[in-house]
Parts: structure tokens; sequence; C-alpha cells
């Protein structure tokens, strides 16, 4: 097989919108490894997922299709409506193995059904930093055995229903302060301790056979001072020594962390380079971006930056990775008394604070902050009566204030102080420390954002007189 080949079959990007494009399907004709799914690319109706997914492998059958569904606040099946399925931080707040696994069968049945068999998920990163802007709910917890337990369930749940799980996002990007999407983060801790904290949970995903493995765009100095762990042999190699042999994926090439300053396709080539199998390039991307990474790995190939050994490697785990898409069926299995589960998990889920005042007669009030990049800008929490930005004269009480990530925004907790024992605040992001700034202002915490905690928290205001 040609170089030029070779080097379409590592590659998972993506077309802006809900339909396949002649020329992509020019690219999946040729050989191109997988397509991923990005928000434009899903209407929230499921059969018009199947339509997508269909006419990819009409094309190509054997390509990969992939997407991100973690359950919680990261849905892309259910970006409009929220996710059926407890997410992570939820699921570690109950720390009952069989939920979670239940939640990665949940959310393998409805990729499944939408004819997808690569889930970029589960994330197991360790959140260590309450203050981390990109993973937050998305994580389990604090604590890398519990974080470790849970992944390697959800990894159970997910893969026995026949949908192939990538964990994310080695070495561990749950300790840092940045969003490799903006900017490159520093994991700036002793070798033990990543080793000890944050690649624990990675462990055990190996020992659970997740299918694949999820680079993180961040710089860690005690393994290498030099270059982002998508980039670095030492940081790759630790992987392997954890005993997995699987395919090593990228996280989007189009992120700052790992092209700003160097541009996509040369970040395919050093990825490549130094051991990744399949490169995620990123949603929104035309033929003409393929095609000069296509150019820039031969070329990695041709003047020895790139050995062809290693290109055929990675090829290779990238065919075994691949699943039988034509076989998959075109209904989830019924799941009786799962969404039953959830619900139960979800109200186990949700903390309160503090002593609920009578909310007859309250007012939701959302404050408007911007979303986690990952999240994308859907909708969250309660369905508001009325949406402020931080620095807008909150109406008087009784209210429900939801917020997101308030410990981490100055301006949120302004807003919020002065509030009184008359309203509620409902955080719906990481519960990061309560200073407590509207004197004796009790908090509902959510850990994240799913349908079943939604209706949790509706039950709960409404035991305490709030009605729609």
């Amino acid at each position: 097989m040609s170089p030029e080949e070779l080097a379409l079959q590592v590659l998972l990007p993506s077309f802006p919108g809900p339909a396949l494009p002649d020329d992509w399907a020019g690219l999946l004709e040729e050989g191109l490894g997988g397509i991923c799914l990005f928000g434009s690319n899903l209407t929230g109706d499921l059969a018009a997922v199947r339509e997508l997914t269909d006419a990819v492998r009409r094309v190509r059958p054997e390509a990969l299709v992939a997407t991100d569904e973690e359950g919680g606040d990261v849905t892309r099946l259910h970006a409009r409506t929220g996710s059926p399925v407890l997410g992570a931080a939820q699921l570690g707040a109950v720390d009952s193995l069989e939920l979670t696994e239940t939640a990665g069968g949940l959310v393998a049945a409805d990729l499944v059904a939408a004819g997808i068999d690569l889930d970029l998920g589960p994330v197991a990163d360790v959140n260590s930093n309450p203050d981390n802007p990109v993973i937050g709910t998305r994580s389990f917890g604090a604590d890398p055995a519990l974080v470790g337990r849970h992944v390697a369930a959800w990894v159970r749940g997910l893969q026995a229903g026949d949908v192939a799980a990538c964990v994310k996002h080695f070495p561990g990007h749950g300790s840092t302060a940045e969003d490799s999407h903006l900017a490159l983060p520093v994991l700036d801790a002793p070798a033990e301790l990543v080793r000890s904290r944050d690649v624990a949970p990675f462990a055990a995903a190996v020992a659970a056979g997740a299918a694949s493995i999820m680079t993180s765009h961040i710089v860690v100095p005690s393994l290498d001072p030099g270059l982002p762990a998508t980039f670095s042999r030492p940081v790759l190699s630790l992987l392997r020594s954890l005993e997995y042999d699987g395919a090593i994926v990228s996280d989007a090439l189009d992120m700052a962390g790992a092209s700003r300053e160097r541009g996509i396709p040369e970040a395919a080539v050093l990825a490549l380079a130094a051991g990744v199998d399949l490169l995620c390039i990123g949603p929104d991307k035309d033929v003409a971006l393929v095609r000069a990474i296509q150019g820039a790995i031969v070329a990695g190939v041709s003047d020895g930056r790139l050995a062809e050994e290693r290109l055929v490697e990675a090829a290779g785990r990238v065919d075994l990775l691949r699943r039988r898409g034509p076989s998959l069926p075109a209904t989830p299995p019924v799941r009786a008394g799962d969404g039953d589960r959830m619900a139960a998990g979800a109200r186990r889920a949700v903390a309160v604070e503090g002593v609920l005042p009578d909310l007859a007669g309250a007012r939701v009030v959302s404050i408007s902050t911007p979303a986690n990049i990952a999240v994308g800008e859907v909708p969250w929490g309660i369905a508001p009566d009325l949406v402020v930005r931080p620095g807008e004269a909150l109406p008087d009480g009784p209210l429900v204030v939801q917020v997101r990530d308030a410990h981490r925004r100055p301006e949120v907790l302004a807003a919020l102080r002065g509030l009184g024992d008359r309203s509620v605040v409902v955080e719906w992001g990481w519960p990061g420390p309560w200073p407590d700034p509207g004197s004796g202002t009790p908090r509902i915490c959510t850990r994240g954002m799913s349908r079943p905690v939604v209706a949790a928290v509706e039950d709960i205001i409404g035991e305490a007189g709030w009605r729609r």
C-alpha cells in the first residue's frame, strides 16, 4: 500500500453540515479512515443521523464513524434536549458501578441506533483542580481510585453494546488550569504524582479492555519538558508501558494546544512520528485541508521525518479498531428499567446544601456565562423565566438562580451577593467552594446537566413550593 493511501487511512476528519458532500465521498472511496461527527453534522433527529452514517458506509463500509457522546454535559445526539444519561460527575457522586455500566450501555444503544461505532469517551481525567475550565463535570471525580473504577465500568457497558471506547485525555488533563482548545496547558507536577494520580485511571481503562485512548495537548515537564503529550514519544511510551497495544487517537489537531504554533499538517506528522495512530482533525473542515495533511504525511515519509514502518503500524492499528459498520442494528436493544435507574441515580447525585426556603412563586433566573467549549452552546438547567448577564441586577426574590462554575467567576459571585435566604442557587457546574455570598443562601449542586437531573431538581424545588 502506498504512503498516499496509508496517509488517508489514519485520518479522522469532519465536514460541515448534515449531508455527505460529494468530494468527501471521493475521499472515502480512496480509503479515508473515517469521519468524526460534530455539532453541524447532527440535527437532533436520530433517523437523520442514521441516514448520514449509512451514506458514509455505502461509500466505504469499513469506515469508522465517531462522535463525542459522554452523557451528561457533553452530548452530540441530544444536544438540543439534554442527555437522557447521567454525566460522569453525577455517576461518580452516586458511586454505583452498576449504574455507571448501565450508563455506558445506554450510550452504546443510542450510538448503535445512529450507526456510530467509535465513541470519543469516557473522560478518565481526575479533576483535582476545581478551577479546571474544560474538564469539570466531565470527570467522574477528584479521587484517582474512584475515577479509575468508574472509567472501567463505563467502558465495559459501552463496549458490551458493540461500540468502541476512546478513553481521554492521556496522561490526564484534570489538574490543569487552561483549556487546550485555546492555549497549551502545562501540568507542572512530579512524574511520580502524574503516574499515581493522573495516569492511574488510564491503567484501569487498559485493564478493562478499552479499544482506544486519546492523547491530550498538554505539556508535562516532568515527562517531556518540550513537547505536548500528543507529540511526545516519552509520554506515549508511558502509555504503551501500561501493556496497552490498542490505537492511540489524537485529540483534535485544530486545537490551539496542538497546532497554533505549527499548523495542522505539521502537527499530523509530529503526532504520527511520536506514536499516535489515528488523527482527529476537528469539526467543519474542507477537503483541501485533508489533502494538505495527506501531502505533509507523504512528504514526512519521503524526507525521513516519519518512518514508513511507523505509518504502516498506525494504519494497522486503525484497521484493528474498525467495527463492522453494516452489521449495526437499526434499533437499540430494549433495556427495561434503565430509565428508572437513571432517575433514581439523579436524585442521589444532587446535593442540597442548607435548608430551602418557601419557593412558592419563585422565578427561575439563569446567569448567562460562556459555555465550556467541549460542551458547546446548548440548553442547560431548568427552562428559565429570565436570563441575565453577569453585572445585571437580579430581580426581587424569591428566586431560583441558575449558575455554572460560579466559584470560577467573580462576576457571578458578585451578582449573588445579598441574595439572602429567600432564594436558592442551583450550581450546574463543578461544585466548587461556596463562599456563601448571599448571607445564608442555600445551594443545590447538580454536578452537571442531564435530563434526569433536571427532573430531580424540579422535584426538589417543587417540594419547597415552586411551581412552573
